[in-house]
């Protein structure tokens, strides 16, 4: 059986084309390497990547899990479709992005760091104000990938993801 490689950006960027070969990825990755590397994305053409997205199903289930334990306040679309490619495919991602690896972890997916060491522990997050301290439930509008989390009610200052220790 051979293994699905999910990777990540900087799996794109700094990998040897050749490692890269049958890897899949997003759609809108091409935009991140653009941005990041735009010489890049000529080697990426000839890299015999699958360029693709996550069904509708893969991806309600990597929401579920991102707001389940809180990262969903500091992770992008483009990891969380990611994470849901993974979990579609039965993959293992690549990544070193700490709370996508941290949503591996939890999400029982197989992970490899790019170029750093990868998280030791899983964590969980919460909401609490900048100002007061109040904790605070995470809103409903937060649940998009890198939502605003909104004021507190109680003082007005900004809410912020913390991690629970």
């Amino acid at each position: 059986m051979v293994l699905i490689e999910v990777l990540d950006t900087a799996a794109l960027i700094s990998w040897p084309v050749e490692r890269l070969a049958g890897g899949v990825v997003l759609n809108g990755q091409r935009r991140e390497v653009e941005r990041i590397e735009p010489e890049r994305l000529i080697s990426l053409d000839v890299a015999d990547l699958l360029w693709t997205t996550p069904n509708q199903q893969s991806l309600s289930d990597a929401t579920s899990i991102a707001v389940g334990t809180g990262d969903i306040a500091g992770i992008s679309e483009i990891d969380l479709g990611l994470l849901a490619l993974a979990i579609e495919k039965g993959g293992r991602l690549h990544t070193d992005d700490y709370r996508l690896q941290n949503l591996c972890k939890v999400a029982g997916v197989d992970w490899r760091p790019i170029e750093t060491d990868g998280i030791t522990a899983s964590w969980n997050w919460e909401v609490r104000c900048s100002g007061c301290g109040e904790r605070h439930e995470l809103p409903e509008e937060a649940t998009q990938a890198r939502g605003d989390l909104g004021s507190c009610k109680i003082c007005g200052s900004s809410l912020k993801a913390k991690r629970i220790r």
